[in-house]
This record gives structure tokens, C-alpha cells and sequence, in this order.
């Protein structure tokens, strides 16, 4: 392992937009947080994850945004109930593990458990559907600590178009502009990964403070709908976001897109509905298609330099989504690999403090506009 990258990551810290531990923590042990929390043992190691505490100080991580994930199955008050039973479980991660998670809510509390030797651990919410179309939850969201809104997932909601879904709505509704102004008033990021390009346009003409992709990657290096267009990757400079780049192997990898359009025309045959991640799961591992195409660290890369080519280097950062698929890049595997990621960018030629801005400055600097925009 490069030194280097060691050395950088030890000194500025690693913003990673997006983990999905909490959810794979539930579906070990159960939709009850003290369960889910008392059931495993992170600093043990958990080798049937991508993510437990010697990992994630193997891999220099430094504040960790935990996604209080809810799927689309739960629909209303299902949905509600999950995504608070979700923030709880990280509530209780880092109360069982003070020494090593530290909760933050604000850049500087981030930047104040990183240098105390913790691991800054904040929350954000995947899928606008857990709010129930109330901006009420919202702000009980916001006030019980989570820091940005993943405005759908998979499927539409009433409000917003998703990236994997049929459009109805031509991007935002006049309440889905409502959610984004309330969210710009209480304090609370924008995340627009997974959603339709056109309801990332709206959502750019909507917000006064920037936004976040906590985890997409580029659509003119891969063309796969969960990734981003370049006229918007353009539009972040004016409105002072971030895109971070994720590591899904169907995200990054055109091999893989192709792959995966042959598993859903699949699960189609087979009345299966894609969108539906464990169903996608269990379906792939008997399926007898063709194997899954290896995704590389070089695909990631390829994308991390056509965002920065685009979007600019003040306007990215990375969001591995570790725990939130079944397969990752070869050199990528789980969350003590990142220094292996910025050893190939310091070797080809990226300065420490450009690859400082892509570990995390650029992402604290979003988290700190957002808070001097609001006004709550």
C-alpha cells in the first residue's frame, strides 16, 4: 500500500457519502435497533459484511454518513416507522462504540471526532418515501439528526421521479419543490442519487443551497439511469455541490450495465420486478445466465477523473455504498481498501491537496453551506 495515501488520509479525513451497515445489521438481526446493535460484534469483525470497525480504520475512514435506508416495499406509515427505527440503530452504534464512532451532526462536530481518533458518524435518510408525504417527518427527521434526504430510491414517489422507474411526474411535483425548499429552510443536504435526471434538474432550479450525490457515479462513462449527465455534473459549480462517486460494479462498468440487462429481462420472464434489491439478489445467485463481468479500482477511477474533468475538482467526492450491493470492484472490496483508491490517483499524477478535496473537504465545505443557508 502506498504511503502516500496512508499519510493523506491520516491527515485529512475521508468523507464517505454513503453506507448501508444499518440495514445489514437489520436483516442479520432484526427490525429491533437493540437487537440489530447487541446481536454483533463490530470490533470482532463481521466477514460476511463489507464493513466493521477494523476495516474502516484500516481504510483511513474518517467520517462515515450511515444511510438510515427504508425499501420501497414499506409504503406510509411502514415507511415512517422503519426509517426511525433505522436512526435509532445508529443512535445505539455509537453509544455501544463511543471510542470508536463519534456522533456528529455539523462539519465541525465531524472534524472534531476525527481528530479525537473516531470515526465521525452522521445519518442520512435513502428514499423520500420514509417521510410518509409529510413535511412534519421531515423535520423530525432533521431535528433527530439526519443530515440529508435521498429524494427517492428505486421506485417513484408521489413527488419525485426516480432514476429506475417509469417517469409520471416529469421530475418534481409542486409539493416535491416544497420538500426541497423546507429541507434548504431546516438544515437538511439534497441528495439526488437515485433520482431521474429531469428530477435532478428541477431540484437544481429549486434548492438556494448546493446539493449532494452521496452516491452516483458518471453516465458518459457508463450509461446506466442511477448515474449522472454531464450537463448536470456542469451545473455544480454554480450551485457549489458535490457528485461522490460510487463503486457499484453495474454503475461504473459498461460490461456490467449489459450484464445486469440480461438479469432483468430475467426476473421480467420470470415475474420478478427488478427494482426489488433482494429479490434482485436471490434471483442472480441461482440464475444461470452468464457470470457477473469483474468491475476494476480503474473503472472507479475513470469515473472519479471525468467527474473532476466535468464538474470540476472543487465538485467531487466519493460515496462507496459499501453494504448496499452484493458485488464490489476487484481492489474495492469492502471499506479498508480506500487508501488503494487514492494511491492510483496520487500515481497518476493527482496532487495531495486535490486529493484531499475529493477525500472530503469538498463534502464538509456542502455540509457547511447548507447550514448557513438555513434559516431554522
Amino acid at each position: 500500500m502506498d504511503q502516500r495515501a496512508i499519510d493523506l488520509l491520516t491527515r485529512h479525513p475521508l468523507v464517505d457519502g454513503h453506507n448501508d451497515l444499518p440495514w445489514a445489521l437489520r436483516r442479520l438481526a432484526g427490525p429491533d435497533p437493540a437487537d440489530a446493535v447487541a446481536g454483533t460484534d463490530l470490533t470482532a469483525g463481521l466477514p460476511q459484511l463489507q464493513t466493521d470497525l477494523p476495516r474502516l480504520r484500516a481504510g483511513r475512514v474518517g467520517v462515515q454518513f450511515w444511510s438510515v435506508y427504508v425499501p420501497c416495499s414499506f409504503e406510509g406509515a411502514d415507511a415512517v416507522t422503519a426509517v426511525l427505527e433505522q436512526v435509532e440503530l445508529v443512535h445505539r452504534l455509537t453509544e455501544r462504540y463511543p471510542s470508536d464512532l463519534g456522533a456528529a451532526t455539523t462539519a465541525d462536530d465531524a472534524e472534531a471526532a476525527f481528530a479525537a481518533g473516531q470515526v465521525a458518524s452522521l445519518m442520512g435518510a435513502e428514499g423520500g418515501h420514509c417521510i410518509g408525504d409529510s413535511l412534519g417527518v421531515l423535520r423530525s427527521l432533521r431535528r433527530l439528526g439526519v443530515r440529508y434526504l435521498t429524494l427517492t430510491h428505486n421506485l417513484n414517489t408521489a413527488w419525485a421521479d426516480s432514476a429506475t422507474d417509469e417517469p409520471v411526474h416529469g421530475g418534481l411535483t409542486d409539493f416535491g419543490r416544497a420538500v426541497v425548499r423546507e429541507m434548504n429552510r431546516i438544515g437538511m443536504v439534497v441528495d439526488l442519487s437515485h433520482v431521474a435526471a429531469t428530477t435532478m434538474r428541477d431540484a437544481l432550479a429549486t434548492t438556494t443551497a448546493p446539493v449532494l450525490f452521496t452516491h452516483s457515479s458518471c453516465r458518459a462513462v457508463t450509461d446506466h439511469p442511477r448515474n449522472v449527465p454531464d450537463d448536470v455534473l456542469g451545473a455544480l459549480a454554480a450551485n457549489g455541490g458535490v457528485c461522490m462517486v460510487t463503486f457499484v460494479p453495474r454503475f461504473v462498468s459498461a460490461a456490467a450495465v449489459e450484464w445486469d440487462a440480461q438479469l432483468q429481462d430475467a426476473m421480467a420472464a420470470a415475474g420478478l420486478d427488478h427494482r426489488d434489491l433482494r429479490a434482485r439478489d436471490r434471483f442472480a445467485a441461482d440464475w444461470d445466465g452468464p457470470a457477473s463481468p469483474v468491475a476494476t479500482l480503474d473503472d472507479v477511477v475513470a469515473h472519479v477523473e471525468h467527474a473532476r474533468e466535468v464538474a470540476g475538482i472543487d465538485h467531487i467526492g466519493i460515496g462507496g455504498d459499501f453494504d448496499g450491493t452484493r458485488e464490489l470492484p476487484v481492489g474495492l472490496e469492502d471499506v479498508s481498501r480506500y487508501p488503494a483508491l487514492f494511491a492510483a490517483l496520487l500515481e497518476r499524477g493527482w496532487s495531495e491537496d486535490d486529493c484531499a478535496k475529493l477525500a472530503g473537504r469538498n463534502a464538509l465545505r456542502v455540509l457547511r453551506a447548507v447550514d448557513d443557508v438555513s434559516t431554522a
